[in-house]
Order: structure tokens, then sequence, then C-alpha cells
């Protein structure tokens, strides 16, 4: 069978003989089109592993290097798009930003951080509890707090976008995430260095 690799006006053909229903896969695609998914907060990472696995197969460089060097740096084009696409439908946060992006309600979060009076609070009472911890102990205990506020943050995401489709809401809680997913790399900079002690 012949495939259809389309990038913009330049399009590619090769045969891909053992390959049946995934004939055209286009750069301009969402992710989600892209890797055949649903316009879905919560997605099958199953699916979406085995759907990367046969974009690469079909988009590898090696593929069309008998039709020359452009051809070859088109298939790269391609690889790099599915790469970026793939890893930002594997990661939660990722997923639900692109999603609060595709529905009109940017994260902004350079420009808005304003947050709930209450979580700016929690923030500052970590960054406290992260600067005197002494111990790897006073490291975990604050770890599983911050991992129970990640869970309940990413199920309230899940339902937001999933269930009541307000992405307006889900733009607030991705924020709220960022700034989690942000003390979580301060955390585990500081359990490095108490490793190290």
């Amino acid at each position: 069978m012949n495939v259809i690799v389309v990038v913009a006006e330049n399009p590619l053909e090769c045969d891909v003989s053992d390959i049946s229903d995934h004939a055209v896969i286009n750069l301009q695609s969402t992710d989600f089109e892209l890797f055949q998914l649903p316009l879905k907060a919560t997605i099958d990472l199953g699916q979406l592993s085995n759907r990367w696995k046969e974009l690469q197969a079909l988009t590898h460089p090696d593929r069309f290097a008998s039709l020359g060097e452009s051809a070859v740096r088109v298939a790269m084009q391609y690889s790099i798009r599915i790469n970026e696409a793939y890893k930002r439908l594997k990661s939660p946060l990722s997923r639900f930003a692109y999603l609060c992006e595709l529905h009109h309600c940017p994260i902004d979060a350079e420009s808005n951080t304003s947050m709930p009076l209450e979580f700016l609070s929690q923030q500052m009472q970590w960054r406290e509890d992260l600067e005197e911890a002494q111990t790897s102990s006073d490291i975990e205990s604050l770890q599983l707090e911050v991992d129970e506020l990640k869970e309940r943050l990413q199920l309230s995401c899940l339902n937001a976008i999933d269930i009541r489709a307000d992405f307006t809401d889900a733009a607030k809680i991705v924020r709220s995430m960022m700034f989690v997913d942000k003390f979580q790399q301060d955390i585990d900079k500081k359990s490095d260095v108490l490793e190290r002690i």
C-alpha cells in the first residue's frame, strides 16, 4: 500500500505493504488527530505508545534515503513533530494545558499568576518547610503532601475537562499544577543536596 506523508505542499510517497489503516499523516493535524485519540484529558497510554511506534516506523528518515536528501529532511521534520506530540500527550500536565489551548483558554502562566489565597499560603508554608528540611525524613513528609495535592489537582482537571467541559476552570487548575510541578523540582534539588551530606 502507498502511504502519503503530507508536509504542507511536499508530499512524500513510499511503499508500506504492512500498514493497512494509516494512509495519511499530516503535520497540520492536532496531536490527538495525529495519534488517533479522542480529544479528552483521559487517554489510553498503551494506545498512545503503540501509535507512536507506528508513526515512527512510517516516517523514519532511513525509509526515505532512496528519495534523496530533501526527502530525508522532511522525514526528520515528521520525526520531530511526532516526538513532540508524543511527549505532550504522555504528560498529564502538558496534555491538559494543550487541551485548554485547543479550546481557546490559554494558560498564560507567565502573565496570569493569580491563585487562590489558600493555595498561595500552602505554597509559602511548603517553601518554608523545604528550606528548613534537614533530613530525608523531612523531605519524605513534604513529598507525601505534594503527591496528595498533585493527585487532587489532576482529578479536578480531568473532571473539568472530560465531565464538565469547563476549560476556563481547567486552565486555572493547570496553572496550580504548574506551581506544584515547579515546587517538585525544588524538592528534588533539596533531596539531592541532602543525599550528598
